[in-house]
């Protein structure tokens, strides 16, 4: 189910290899930039605030993780998601470890409530925190949240406004009518870093070319999941692992995007 959908949204991000504007962690940022390249798109991590107004201007999307944050990169991400807002142009937020500190939370919900937010991408237990649920985060690793994460992460996005991502064993897409759940992956994708990181900037790829935030965040995760599984089946071990992911999302053909995604209605 969506497949042909999805195969259009890959195949439009290639032909107009849209840029991806970064604002991110220092842990992934090579991780980042190279999925993106990979995915179709053209990376830029620019953070510094003489910049990043210009910078966004002129890209397709943005793309804010607050894994290594600190008060000049939020303030950062205020002005560029402001500039996002003005042009019409997608932003993604990964609060990664949000719950884990009170700057983490407080930042998170300040980038939600001064900016128009389009997609946010969390585990379940950063996505539990900032929905009221209950969410339990140590580090940047989720630990759950309280109730069924589905209508957590629905009624949420319907609350906000906004289109809530849920990453798991099934990766959970809503705006709060339309809920969509990704069954593609690996769990060799959870036992590295910065695959999280890396689908938020796949996701981010993909809502550069298409204006429905749901179908742009299925796509690329079905996408990002399909190259995981391949690329475990070729390499099982984790140092191995990541290049092959790579090279599996770089030469995924659209047919194959087609014919295993495993997307369906929640």
């Amino acid at each position: 189910m969506y497949g042909s959908e999805f195969a259009d949204i890959l195949g439009r991000v290639r032909v107009k290899r849209p840029l991806i504007h970064h604002i991110t962690n220092y842990v992934t940022v090579n991780d980042c930039a190279n999925i993106t390249l990979c995915a179709g798109g053209a990376p830029v991590m620019a953070d510094a605030r003489e910049e990043v107004a210009e910078m966004v201007a002129v890209s397709g999307a943005l793309v804010l993780n607050i894994g290594t944050l600190n008060p000049s990169l939020i303030e950062s991400m205020i002005l560029a998601g402001t500039v996002a807002n003005d042009k019409k142009i997608p932003i993604i937020l990964d609060p990664v470890g949000v719950g884990a500190t009170r700057l983490r939370t407080t930042s998170a919900q300040r980038l939600i409530d001064e900016l128009s937010i389009t997609i946010l991408k969390g585990n379940a237990g950063e996505i539990g925190v900032l929905a009221g649920a209950e969410g339990k985060v140590r580090g940047v690793d989720s630990e759950g949240l309280k109730g069924d994460p589905v209508t957590v992460a629905r009624d949420f996005a319907r609350a906000e406004g906004v289109t809530v991502v849920v990453s798991g064993e099934a990766d959970i897409v809503t705006d709060g009518t339309r809920t969509l759940l990704v069954e593609n992956g690996d769990p060799m994708m959870g036992i590295i870093c910065g695959t999280g990181c890396m689908a938020s900037s796949v996701v981010g790829t993909f809502a550069a070319v298409c204006d429905d935030p749901v179908m742009a965040s299925a796509g690329a995760l079905a996408a990002f999941g399909i190259a995981g599984e391949r690329a475990a089946a070729r390499q099982g071990r984790p140092g191995s692992f990541k290049p092959v992911l790579l090279d599996e999302l770089a030469t995924l053909d659209l047919l194959t995007l087609e014919e295993c995604a495993k997307v369906r209605n929640a």
